[in-house]
């Protein structure tokens, strides 16, 4: 509201309860249209939203607008469904208690469209995460598959809504949406089988025949021309040039996507099997017998076993009609449960809903005044009755408790309790329902005819029910002898009472029942249950189950908190920018605005609480500028004193003030706005004078730093004092911070920053740590092969690292699991071995202990012994534990021996063997042998036993090719070349 006191000179007011002439319909009127004319579409009653469908894109609902809804009070900005939604969204979550959003309107108002940027609002700007972002997607995505199967193009809207929805969106503690539920109310299943010239079926079935694609179409015997199917050319409107039925298939299959279904093929069986149905045609016979004429159609429909009992012509075209109405009306109520099983709470802890709060969204059709009204329009307009009768009630309540709460005298406000249409319509054993059922149910001859002769005997002299045979002769000319008229709120209406009692019974044959149980399409045996057709009771009548369905409606949103949407259709042409003054006209009044008006009004115009008041007006009064320090109340008294209101203008509750015209507030504003300049220099010298302080302490503040920093430069080498403790803080601080951005990245880099002298000892533990945790990080990024593989690496450092020549050369290769293949291991080897596994071989020369002669060998390492293998043969067995040690050379030869025991006569003596390998294969036997310690590595020559107790010697030297030989003495004698480090 304070936004729009500025603004009201340009486009009347933002809020109707600042109207001065607040009870003329054509000041209302007037203000709308003055908006509309400059794209503002929306205008509040209090805390009512008026919306005007512009019928164009405007460019306020950006993200950048959200965020400057989100949070900001209700009346701080111009009115738009952002505060709305923000208003409710902030109420949910700090009053902890349930709201809702009641949106109304006729159709083509914009009511569909209202509630999808309430939704969107909210997945945008919710606390979210990756499950809740999903279902924010899937509340948003639920609203183009809604819309297929319950929308329609009707003659005042091109995608009206043929079914009343009420969402829940379910909230956490945190206020993140977690889950949500929809009920659906009164599918217009009519429409399947019929539509009013210039009108069409369902969204859906175009959407099928011109988006799928030709391999779908084939297999369920479509063709792609909406004017070959029965059902869609009642109202000769095949296509729309204003909607893209291909590109909206997209978006729909898009949708079923992100919902997580995966039924599309019998679902959409069902849908062409409702087109083939409707394709079905039937013959006469000349004994009155009824037979099917279109046999390819009932080979299409033998997917859904779809029969025909023995039935008249005329019922057996109702028979069709009403299964086709049946199979798609249920099928539509299993679509909107498999979209509340997308929606439904996955966190156990929400499972009861205990934990969450809501917020309702209800958007059901608008009152109904068309050129031929019928049951439909009955059931809606009642629906409407039952709304605004809750509207005015919330309404009344809320002024009167605000009042109550205040200490204000209320003041009694006149409006039309449309109670008395309510229980006209349904009253037990009076009303019209109850009258309907009733005819519905008795024995004998019951037409419409009859069931309008009873209204008339029952209802007769009703001030709101009119017939043919009760009206007075100026009425009768203008009414059908079919009709009866009620006086609803909003106005009157005439009901054609042909259809009804077919309607409201919505009767499907036993045996039609019983075939459809036995589908093998899966929705549809699961729309039509076999108890179903077992039981005997007969089910509640349509307008019944809507009464019953509405009551509960009620229910729910009488258990929340309401904010209201009311939506005004500005033409009937759809087009941008025309304000058709007689239809708005109308739609005031039947959206009883003037009657909310005239109840928020209630004697005051502008209601605020104290500390918004004076925060806003403060500088009119020099009492209250620029702060007032005592009770907020007495801050209020003695600014409304100053600015000379008098006591029939305003009145004082416990916190807020209630002034009584807009007057009164225009000429405060107007005050306002007079002291802004004189503000404005008070504020202007204020903030120069702040910054030149402000400046003035940096300065001050930069001159004391700089002398600590001296003087704790020239004590940096005393002890931690006064004087150098702000100097010495900030070196440790500047070498961690340093430090922080300087840290090895691996464990080979051994950088490390200089520390200053008092963090050496805490550098030192913290470069120990860090080496620590880089090498537990390296650790366990280890996979099993490369730690065996460094584990050997290790010990071969451990053996030879700095002492043989082919050290470098040798550790730098792959240390493989075995030199030799299995295929090269004789076969009768690895039998004879049997369950001692070979987990190493290579090939090794053995050089005999006399005469040193060569002879090519294979060794082979197993857990517990080593053997020498000659072909098929083994020629010698090492035991692990027997081994004595392992000799090598310090040169580049792969020569090695392997030390045995030599206590008797009997043994053999040392084994001398030459390997290309020699540091892999001597680092895994003596892994293997747990041996380690036992390698020698001898720079001049190697002592061996020989048989018998003798010795013998092998005597290394450098030269330029590796030669073995027998030497002087009969020594033998290795020569091996240089290898070069690099």
């Amino acid at each position: 509201m304070e936004s729009s006191l500025t603004a009201r000179d340009r486009v009347g007011v933002q809020d109707f309860v600042l109207l001065e002439n607040y009870n003329s319909e054509a000041a209302f009127i007037e203000n709308l249209r003055r908006r509309f004319g400059e794209n503002l579409i929306y205008t509040y009653i209090g805390s009512v939203l008026v919306s005007v469908n512009p019928y164009k894109e405007l460019e306020i609902y950006s993200k950048q607008q959200m965020e400057r809804y989100r949070g900001v009070s209700f009346y701080e900005i111009s009115p738009h469904i952002y505060a709305v939604s923000d208003n409710t969204y902030r109420a949910m979550r700090t009053e902890r208690k349930d709201q809702c959003i009641l949106i109304s309107g006729e159709s083509g108002a914009g009511k569909t469209e209202a509630s999808k940027k309430i939704l969107l609002y909210y997945a945008v700007t919710c606390p979210t995460n990756d499950h809740m972002a999903t279902l924010g997607d899937r509340l948003l995505q639920s609203n183009p598959v809604l819309e297929a199967f319950g929308n329609a193009k009707t003659l005042r809207n091109d995608n009206s809504s043929r079914f009343g929805k009420y969402m829940d969106v379910q909230f956490d503690f945190r206020g993140a949406p977690v889950g949500g539920h929809i009920l659906n109310y009164l599918l217009e299943k009519s429409r399947v089988v019929h539509q009013n010239h210039g009108e069409r079926n369902f969204h859906i079935f175009y959407q099928l025949l011109d988006g799928g694609d030709n391999d779908l179409l084939t297999t369920l015997d479509l063709e792609r021309k909406p004017q070959n199917y029965h059902y869609l050319v009642k109202g000769n409107c095949p296509r729309l040039s204003s909607v893209s039925d291909k590109n909206n298939w997209k978006v729909v299959m898009k949708a079923l996507s992100v919902i997580g279904f995966t039924e599309e093929e019998k679902l959409l069986n069902i849908i062409a099997s409702v087109l083939h149905l409707g394709n079905t045609q039937f013959g006469e016979g000349e004994e009155g017998e009824t037979y099917i004429t279109t046999e390819t159609q009932i080979t299409n429909l033998a997917k859904v076993r779809t029969m025909i009992s023995p039935l008249d012509f005329e019922q057996a075209v109702s028979a069709r009609d009403a299964l086709a109405k049946a199979v798609y009306g249920r099928t539509f109520t299993w679509l909107v449960e498999k979209i509340n099983q997308s929606l439904a709470l996955k966190d156990e802890i929400y499972h009861s809903g205990k934990g969450c709060s809501v917020i309702g969204l209800l958007d059901i059709y608008g009152f109904e005044v068309l050129q031929h009204n019928s049951f439909e329009q009955f059931c809606i307009n009642y629906c409407n009755e039952k709304l605004q009768q809750l509207f005015i009630e919330l309404t009344l309540r809320s002024e009167q408790e605000e009042y109550e709460t205040e200490g204000i005298a209320w003041e009694t406000v006149q409006y039309f309790d449309n109670k008395i249409i309510c229980d006209l319509i349904e009253e037990k054993h009076k009303g019209i329902i109850s009258i309907l059922d009733e005819e519905c149910l008795r024995p004998g001859e019951t037409c419409d005819v009859s069931f309008l002769e009873k209204l008339e005997d029952t209802l007769g002299g009703h001030p709101h029910f009119v017939t043919h045979k009760l009206a007075n002769g100026k009425t009768r000319r203008v009414m059908s002898r079919e009709e009866f008229r009620l006086l609803h709120y909003a106005g009157e209406v005439n009901y054609n009472i042909n259809g009804f009692l077919d309607k409201n019974n919505d009767l499907l044959n036993r045996n039609l029942k019983e075939v459809m149980c036995q589908s093998d399409n899966q929705i549809l045996s699961h729309c039509f249950r076999r108890e179903e057709v077992i039981d005997q009771k007969r089910p509640e009548m349509a307008a019944t189950q809507f009464k019953n369905s509405l009551t509960k409606l009620m229910e729910i949103l009488m258990s929340k908190e309401p904010s209201y949407v009311r939506c005004i259709k500005p033409n009937d042409a759809k087009q941008p920018g025309r304000f058709d003054e007689v239809l708005v006209r109308h739609q005031v009044k039947y959206l009883g605005l003037m009657e909310n008006l005239r109840v928020r009004r209630a004697g005051f115009a502008y209601r605020r609480r104290f500390e918004a008041f004076l925060q806003r007006y403060k500088p009119l009064c020099p009492e209250t500028w620029p702060n007032w320090h005592g009770r907020l109340a007495d801050g209020v008294s003695a600014l409304v004193n100053h600015l000379g209101y008098k006591a029939e203008e305003y009145k004082l509750g416990r916190s807020k003030i209630f002034i009584r015209f807009p007057k009164t507030l225009f000429t405060t504003e107007d005050a306002l706005e007079a002291k802004k300049p004189d503000i404005v220099i008070v504020i202007q010298s204020g903030w120069r004078g702040m910054k030149a302080r402000r400046r003035a302490k940096t300065r001050r503040q930069a001159a004391e730093l700089i002398r600590r920093f001296i003087k704790g430069f020239i004590y940096r080498h005393e002890e931690y004092c006064p004087e150098n403790e702000y100097f010495l803080d900030h070196v440790r601080y500047s070498f961690l911070k340093n430090l922080r951005k300087n840290l090895p990245k691996s464990v080979l880099d051994k950088n490390w920053p200089t520390p200053p002298p008092s963090l050496i000892e805490a550098s030192e533990h913290l470069r120990r740590v860090h080496m620590r945790n880089m090498v537990m990080k390296y650790c366990r990024r280890v996979q099993p092969e490369w730690k065996k593989q460094m584990m050997q690496k290790v010990v071969a450092s451990e053996i030879f690292k700095d002492q043989k020549d082919s050290y470098p050369q040798g550790v730098g290769r792959l240390f493989l699991d075995s030199r030799l293949e299995r295929e090269q291991i004789n076969l009768k080897v690895i039998q004879t071995l049997a369950n001692d596994k070979v987990q190493y071989g290579v090939s090794v020369v053995k050089h005999d202990r006399r005469g040193f002669k060569p002879r090519s060998r294979q060794l082979l390492l197993t857990n517990t012994f080593a053997v020498l293998v000659d072909r098929t043969k083994l020629k010698q067995r090492i035991d692990y534990t027997a081994l004595r040690g392992i000799s090598v050379s310090s040169l580049s030869d792969g020569m090695f021996v392997l030390h045995l025991p030599n206590e008797d006569n009997k043994q053999k003596g040392d084994l001398v063997l030459h390997c290309n390998h020699v540091i892999e294969l001597v680092t895994k036997l003596a892994m293997m042998a747990s041996k380690v310690n036992y390698v020698n590595i001898s720079p001049g020559s190697i002592r061996f036993a020989m048989a018998r107790g003798k010795e013998g010697i092998i005597d290394f030297v450098r030269g330029s090719e590796l030669k073995v030989t027998k030497g002087k003495r009969g020594h033998l004698l290795v020569t091996a070349p240089r290898i070069n480090s690099t």
